[in-house]
Formats: structure tokens, C-alpha cells, sequence
């Protein structure tokens, strides 16, 4: 085994031993970059990458991030090269500034291997939409299988054991749904824990900034470094961060963990319902009280509404300046209106320009009671209803995903009138700003599902803590594709 396949805590024992060198692992990891074949990139930086592995000569011992390889996906500004969103319409911007959180692993001396493709704007479920073409899942050779969205680059990277980390954005699940379809653990902490200055906004009341690992410790080790109060985001929060990896092995005995009924009886397939009551007994195996809790089928029906009416209006707003003056291609005409009608037309998918007519539609003064003020309302009892279930639980777990990953055909973008709750659930931790994390609970016919576990605001730790007792009891810890076909 190639220690690249290893996790982050792994391959820093590795490094500091000196069993392997920074430069060794940056050479093997833009190989397997370069032979991927799921298109999870838009850009690899193998001169960038080499020039900072040659320089690291000593290894930190206490820097866990040191001489790791990561990625980056394409939404988070990287100062001096190519940031796309995955979009035509920024298909040629440069930033001059790096994100706070890409300025953190650089100060941490990690190794950034690539730019990874997402949803176009971080705007999709599939990983379908992105100006390169679709992203595929590494568990299926014959590429007719989803990896998720939006942030599927960065997924298919990391499941594929091209780096051990990878950036993500997550809005609605984009980081925690393809985490269940490609075996992986992946986190959104609590709105403002992260900074998301230099992510490309996409609906800041909503937008998160998450990650991917293979192990429920390296997220919590990258949380350690990436939390923080942070001056150029007024949103980010003045907590003091704190060792998420710390204890992250204490019993979780007397835990009340809270199962939402009516998403275990939306659950069509009986493999997926079985899995996902195995993984429930597993908790009760480590000591935790589970109660089966009633949401309200009503307010569940309002999620994806509500979620598409809040998003597509503050995506709107947020990427007005996209407009071929400010950023963008520059293309000929006599007004400016026509000049950006050009620019849009051409450089937004058919996706994208939908999203922001139903956008624009919410916000006109004489739809506003009826649409964007009335999914706020809708909001706020959907996680009313949230908190009153934490009030009384340390912990909501649900299913990450309804199936293991559908087929590229099968799943759309479109609006739709059937309510798929339990497609729909994860949205509840960006509604309300928690900490959301999902790890595999199994394989089913050679393909990862997972679990999803929610905590209050600012309980991490918690988080971590329940997540890792049902990670030991699942065995599915470092779970990638080359080890799985």
C-alpha cells in the first residue's frame, strides 16, 4: 500500500519518521491526478505543488498538515491561479488573493495538488453541471454512476486516494451527500465557525464552508486548524477554537440521539432501510439511548422549497456582478444591457440562468409576501422544530442519502412536485447553522452509503465524539475506492 492511501494522522507519523518525504508524496499524488479519469479537475498545479514539496526539509511534529497533499475546489480563491467556478462566464479569472481557509493550509505548509471541478457555482446536487462535463463516482469504473454534488471534484479526489483532504463548499449537502456516495467522511461545522472569506458566495445565510477526509479524526484535526476568527468575515464567530480531536474516543454512553420516523419510513429500498437500522443498533451498542422522534411531515414537505426559494433568490443577488463588465468575457454591444445580456447568455448554463429567473421571480416587490418572505417564515419553523428535538438530544441522525449513488440519468436538477424528504434532509444543518457530519455505515453491492450526524451550534467536539464511536463500531474507517474494487 502506497502511503498516499493512508489518512492525515497516518501519513504525518509517516513524514515525521521520515519513511517518506513531502516531495515523494507530491510526485505520486499529481500522478495519480494525471490518470484520473472522472474528470475531478480543473486545473492541476503540479509546478505550484512541487516548489512548496521541495522546500520542506524537517518535519513539524506538531504540525499534522505538514508536507499533506490536498485539494482545493474551484470556488475558493487562490491567489495567482485559475479559480473557475466551474463556469464559462470565469473561465479565464485569476485571483489576487488567497481564501482564508486556502491561506491556513498554506501557512501550514500542505501541498495543494489541484483545483477540483463542482456543480457550475457550486449550484447542483450532481456533479453534473460544471463547464468541463460530468464528474464520476471512483466506486464505478463504467462512469454511470453519480459522485454527488456540488462539491464532486473534491470528493472523487479524496475517494480516490489522490489526497487524504479536500476542500469543499456546502449550501444544502454538497459536502455531506457525496460523502455517502463515495465512502467518505464529511463535515460542515456550525455558520461562522469557518471562515468563508474567499469563497465564491453562493447563499451566504446558507453557505458553509466543509471538507473531506477518510477518517472522522482527520476532520476533526482539520477543523482544529481551519476554525477561527477571522477579520475579513464579519459573519465568522469569536469562540475560542478548541482540540476537536481531543477525546474524541470518550464513551458516548447515555447520549440521547433522536431518529427522525418520518425519514426511516420515506426509505424505498429495504437494503438501504436495513443498513441504516444496523448502524442504529450500533450506537445502542456503544451506550446511546435513541428515541424515535415525529418532525412533521408538513415541514418536511417544505424543505426543498423553501431551500430552492431562499437559495436561488440570494444567488441572485450575490452573483449580479457577474455581468461582463465587472468579471467575466467582454463582449461587444451598444448598451450595457447588451453587453451583459451577452456575457450572461453565453456564460451561464441553462441551470444556472433557471435558478436566477426563480431568483429574480421571489424577490420582485409584488411576489415577496407570497415567495421569499413567506420561505423565511417557513424557515424558521422548520428549525424551531430542530431546536426543540436538540433541547431534548444530543444528537439527530438520519440517513446521508436515500440510495447509494443513483445513475447520471437518473437524478435532476429540475424542480419537481414529488417530495423526496429524506433526499432533502440534510438541508436541515445549513437551515439552522449546525454541525453536520457524515461517515459510511456501508457497502451495498460494492457502493458506500452513509450516515449523517447533527449536533447543536458550536458542539463539535460532541459531534466528533459520537461519530468516532460509530466509526469504530461500523469498520469502514479510511474507506477509498482502490481499496474497495
Amino acid at each position: 500500500m502506497s502511503y498516499l492511501d493512508l489518512t492525515i494522522k497516518e501519513m504525518h507519523e509517516a513524514l515525521v519518521n521520515k519513511k517518506v518525504t513531502p516531495l515523494e508524496l507530491t510526485k505520486e499524488a499529481i500522478a495519480r491526478a494525471k490518470s484520473d479519469n472522472n474528470n475531478a479537475f480543473e486545473t492541476i498545479l503540479e509546478d505550484e505543488a512541487l516548489a512548496i514539496a521541495k522546500e520542506l526539509k524537517e518535519p513539524e511534529v506538531d504540525n499534522l498538515f505538514w508536507g499533506i497533499p490536498i485539494g482545493i475546489k474551484d470556488n475558493f480563491s487562490t491567489k495567482g491561479i485559475l479559480t473557475t467556478g466551474s463556469s464559462e462566464i470565469l473561465k479565464d479569472y485569476v485571483p489576487v488573493f488567497n481564501a482564508t481557509v486556502v491561506e491556513k493550509l498554506l501557512k501550514a505548509h500542505a501541498i495543494p495538488i489541484a483545483k477540483t471541478t463542482l456543480d457550475e457555482l457550486a449550484m447542483g446536487g450532481t456533479g453534473t453541471t460544471g463547464h468541463k462535463g460530468m464528474t464520476f463516482n471512483p466506486y464505478d469504473e463504467k462512469h454511470e454512476l453519480l459522485v454527488g454534488g456540488s462539491s464532486c471534484g473534491s470528493a472523487a479526489m479524496v475517494a480516490n486516494s489522490i489526497a487524504p483532504f479536500a476542500l469543499g463548499s456546502d449550501t444544502g449537502d454538497s459536502v455531506r451527500k457525496p460523502a455517502s456516495y463515495a465512502g467518505l467522511v464529511g463535515f460542515k461545522p456550525t455558520w461562522g465557525r469557518i471562515s468563508r472569506f474567499g469563497l465564491f458566495p453562493f447563499a451566504p445565510s446558507l453557505d458553509h464552508v466543509g471538507f473531506f477526509t477518510r477518517s472522522v479524526e482527520d476532520s476533526a484535526i482539520a477543523l482544529s486548524l481551519l476554525a477561527g476568527r477571522d477579520l475579513n468575515d464579519a459573519t465568522s464567530s469569536i469562540k475560542p477554537v478548541e482540540d476537536y480531536a481531543s477525546n474524541i474516543n470518550d464513551s458516548i454512553k447515555g447520549k440521547r440521539i433522536a431518529v427522525i420516523k418520518e425519514v426511516i419510513d420515506s426509505l424505498n429500498d429495504e437494503q438501504i432501510k436495513k443498513a441504516f437500522l444496523a448502524s442504529i443498533e450500533a450506537l445502542e451498542k456503544q451506550g446511546a439511548i435513541i428515541d424515535y422522534v415525529s418532525f412533521s411531515l408538513k415541514l418536511l414537505e417544505a424543505i426543498y422549497p423553501t431551500y430552492m426559494v431562499i437559495s436561488c433568490a440570494e444567488a441572485t443577488s450575490n452573483n449580479a456582478n457577474l455581468d461582463g463588465v465587472k468579471f467575466g468575457p467582454r463582449y461587444e454591444g451598444n448598451t450595457y444591457q447588451e453587453v451583459m445580456i451577452k456575457a450572461r447568455t453565453n456564460g451561464f448554463s441553462e441551470l444556472i440562468r433557471r435558478r436566477f429567473i426563480i431568483g429574480s421571480f421571489a424577490l420582485m416587490r409584488e411576489n415577496q409576501n407570497d415567495l421569499f418572505l413567506r420561505a423565511q417564515k417557513a424557515r424558521r419553523l422548520i428549525v424551531n422544530r430542530v431546536n426543540e428535538i436538540l433541547s431534548n438530544h444530543d444528537i439527530i441522525y438520519v440517513p446521508a442519502a436515500p440510495t447509494t449513488a443513483p445513475k447520471i440519468n437518473a437524478s435532476s436538477d429540475r424542480l419537481s412536485d414529488n417530495y423526496l424528504i429524506a433526499d432533502n434532509i440534510l438541508v436541515l444543518g445549513n437551515f439552522a447553522g449546525l454541525p453536520s457530519i457524515t461517515l459510511p455505515i456501508a457497502l451495498i453491492n460494492n457502493m458506500p452509503l452513509g450516515g449523517n450526524l447533527m449536533g447543536r451550534a458550536f458542539e463539535e467536539k460532541l459531534v466528533f465524539n459520537v461519530a468516532k464511536a460509530l466509526e469504530n463500531e461500523m469498520g469502514l474507517y479510511n474507506l477509498s475506492a482502490r481499496k474497495v474494487k
